[in-house]
């Protein structure tokens, strides 16, 4: 396979991280990252692009010291959770028309508590489902669901610490988790998530170990294809999987 850089984002003196991409009603690609540092005043941005070679200027999101993760949209809006980077920590749901301008949408969620990165996904029954990923307390993750218009959440104790969550819903309509897991060493597996029972299941761990998984997941003519990194190998790489489920 032949891989090449098709854009360099001009981002001087930005510690760029987490870089996710979505897909907006019209069928652009749409980039959001966050500039790291100053880690109290963290920023983040969105880009946008109709071929991938060329990007639209960077559009803030957020105000000053949240973390916007990760863009979904659903039923022509954009949604993304930001969690603080203040010493007071929280998780607040965003909502946009354009993917440009976002107003907070309903309370803070888990308001105190160090709560970390998101994996959102919206059903055909109009649900949110996010996989949470926590720091505090016992560290176990946690699974939400909020039905339209979501802004009244349940959160569910998956009782396991995870990092770098990303989660999709099969076409049977499972949910399938790709986490960074911790017993009995680090290492990225793929998970089954129940919501209603709130369980997370272990079924296949990739290749991995030490610093890894944010991964990205799709389903593909009837394969999971996940991307992510690892350093097992001595250094840190980016790695693909194919994987077929029963």
């Amino acid at each position: 396979m032949d891989l090449h850089s098709a854009h360099r984002l001009p981002t001087p003196n930005k510690d760029l991280r987490d870089p996710k991409l979505s897909i907006t009603p019209d069928g652009q690609l749409m980039l959001t990252a966050t500039a790291y540092r100053p880690q109290p005043e963290c920023r983040s941005y969105v880009w946008f692009s109709d071929d991938v070679k060329k990007w639209s200027k960077a559009h803030l999101i957020g105000p000053p010291g949240e973390w916007l993760w990760r863009t979904e949209w659903h039923k022509g809006l954009s949604y993304v959770f930001g969690r603080s980077e203040k010493p007071h920590s929280y998780l607040q749901l965003y909502r946009s028309s354009d993917g440009k301008v976002f107003q907070p949408h309903g309370e803070r969620q888990l308001d105190g508590i160090y709560v970390n990165e998101t994996a959102p996904v919206f059903t055909e029954d109009d649900t949110c489902v996010t996989l949470l990923r926590r720091d505090s307390q016992s560290n176990a993750a946690q699974i939400g669901t909020s039905r339209s218009p979501f802004d009244q959440w349940e959160w569910k104790d998956l009782g396991i610490r995870i990092g770098g969550p990303e989660m999709i819903q099969l076409p049977d309509g499972r949910f399938l988790a790709t986490v960074r897991l911790y017993d009995p060493d680090e290492h990225t597996s793929l998970c089954w998530i129940d919501p209603e029972a709130g369980t997370l299941d272990e079924f296949k761990r990739l290749p991995s170990g030490g610093d890894t998984s944010y991964a990205g997941t799709v389903w593909h003519e009837g394969l999971v294809w996940i991307s992510y990194y690892s350093s097992h190998d001595g250094k840190s790489s980016i790695y693909l999987a194919k994987v077929r489920v029963d």
